[in-house]
C-alpha cells in the first residue's frame, strides 16, 4: 500500500500539473473567441463565464487521457533517474505489479472522461447551444453600451443613448447602414429615432427592431441627391427565422439516442465517446515501457516521441469518426482496429521491457 500510495500520489500530482497547464492554454484560446464574438455584439458578455464552464467537460475529456499519459512517463522517468524503480525491484516489486499499480489509477480517470464522453460534454454543448440560440433570438442590442456606436449585426453601426432598465427597449437611437438599390447600386440609409424596441413575427418568425417617431435618410457620398422619409413606426428586419435544427446533430444528443440510433454518423459519434475512456488503459501501456529512460538520458529523451505516438492515435480515431459518418467505413469495423493496433503495440513494448529487465 505504501508503494501503491506513493506511486499514484507521483503519478497524480504529475498529470495535475500538465492538465492544468493544457487547461489554461485551451480555455484562453476559446475564451478569446468568445471575447471577441461578444465585443461584435453576437451575444452579451454576461454569458461568458455560464458558455466557459458547460465546455469544460468537453476540454477535460480531450484533456485527460494525454495529462495522464504524460503524468507517468514524467514521474516514472523521474524515477528511473533517481534509480528508485532499480530499488523497488531489487525489493521484489514486479513488472506486473508495477503495471497492476499503474493500472488503478487509469481506472479512475478512465471513469472520469467515460463521465465526461458520455454524459457531461454533449449535455454541455446542448446548453450552450440553446442558450446562444436564445441569445440571437433575444433582443440584438443587448450588447450595446449606451453612448458608444458598436456594430449592430448585419454591418449596422448602432448607437444608443439610454436602455430600459430591462434592456428591453432603446431610447435616441442613431442606426446606419449599407444597403443596396433596386439597380444593384449601393446606398448609406441613417436612421434617427427618439425609441425602439425588438417583436418577433409570430407566423415567420423573423425578428424586426420597431423605431418609433423618427426620421430616416438615404444618401450617397459624391451625390447631391437624398431621399428623406418621416415616421411613426418604423420596422428593420434584423434576421429571419433561425432553425434549431444543428441540436439535430450526433455531437449534441445523449449518448442513450446515440444507442437508439442506427445512422452513421450517430454510430461515429458513439464510437468516438467510447473511445476516449478506452484510450486510457490503452495509453497506459504505452506509457510504461516508454517512461524506462536511461540516466545519462534525462527523462524527456522519450517525450517526444511518446507525444508523436499519442498523436498518431487521435487523429487515426478522428479520421475513422469522419469516415464513419461519411459511410466510407462501416460502423461494424468502425474503430475498433485503432485501439487493437495501439493495445497490440502496447502489449509488445510492456513485454519487450519486462524481458530487457526493468533496472
Amino acid at each position: 500500500m505504501i508503494i501503491f500510495r506513493y506511486l499514484t500520489r507521483e503519478i497524480l500530482v504529475t498529470m495535475a500539473a500538465v492538465a492544468g497547464v493544457l487547461l489554461l492554454v485551451i480555455m484562453g484560446s476559446r475564451f478569446i473567441r468568445y471575447f471577441s464574438s461578444a465585443a461584435e455584439g453576437d451575444f452579451p458578455a454576461s454569458i461568458l463565464g455560464t458558455l466557459m464552464l458547460y465546455h469544460m467537460p468537453g476540454f477535460l475529456e480531450l484533456i485527460l487521457p494525454l495529462a495522464f499519459f504524460l503524468g507517468i512517463l514524467l514521474a516514472y522517468g523521474q524515477l528511473y533517474l533517481n534509480s528508485e524503480i532499480t530499488v523497488l525491484v531489487a525489493c521484489g516489486t514486479s513488472p506486473n505489479r508495477l503495471l497492476r499499480v499503474t493500472m488503478l489509477p487509469a481506472v479512475l480517470v478512465s471513469l472520469l472522461v467515460a463521465m465526461c464522453s458520455l454524459w457531461l460534454t454533449p449535455a454541455g454543448a446542448r446548453h450552450n447551444e440553446v442558450m446562444l440560440e436564445e441569445q440571437r433570438s433575444r433582443l440584438d442590442f443587448t450588447a450595446l453600451v449606451p453612448g458608444r456606436f458598436q456594430e449592430f449585426g448585419d454591418g449596422r453601426t448602432a448607437y444608443t443613448s439610454a436602455l430600459s432598465d430591462d434592456q428591453s427597449r432603446m431610447q435616441g437611437v442613431f442606426i446606419s447602414e449599407r444597403q443596396e438599390r433596386s439597380d444593384g447600386t449601393p446606398q448609406t440609409a441613417i436612421t434617427r429615432a427618439t425609441g425602439g424596441y425588438q417583436t418577433v413575427d409570430p407566423e415567420t418568425g423573423s425578428r424586426f427592431l420597431v423605431l418609433t417617431d423618427g426620421e430616416r435618410y438615404s444618401v450617397d457620398p459624391g451625390r447631391a441627391v437624398a431621399e428623406r422619409l418621416e415616421f411613426d413606426t418604423y420596422a428593420v428586419r434584423l434576421s429571419r427565422a433561425t432553425r434549431m435544427s444543428e441540436l439535430d446533430e450526433p455531437e449534441y444528443a445523449s449518448t442513450m439516442a446515440l444507442l437508439a440510433s442506427g445512422t452513421p454518423d450517430a454510430q461515429a459519434q458513439l464510437q468516438w465517446r467510447l473511445s476516449l475512456p478506452l484510450m486510457v488503459p490503452i495509453l497506459t501501456l504505452l506509457a510504461l515501457p516508454l517512461s524506462k529512460v536511461n540516466p545519462r538520458q534525462g527523462r524527456f529523451a522519450k517525450l517526444l516521441p511518446a507525444i508523436f505516438l499519442h498523436i498518431s492515435y487521435l487523429s487515426l480515431l478522428l479520421a475513422a469518426l469522419d469516415a464513419i459518418s461519411r459511410g466510407a467505413l462501416s460502423p461494424t469495423i468502425g474503430m475498433w482496429p485503432i485501439h487493437l493496433g495501439y493495445l497490440l503495440l502496447g502489449v509488445w513494448l510492456t513485454r519487450r521491457s519486462q524481458l530487457g529487465g526493468m533496472r
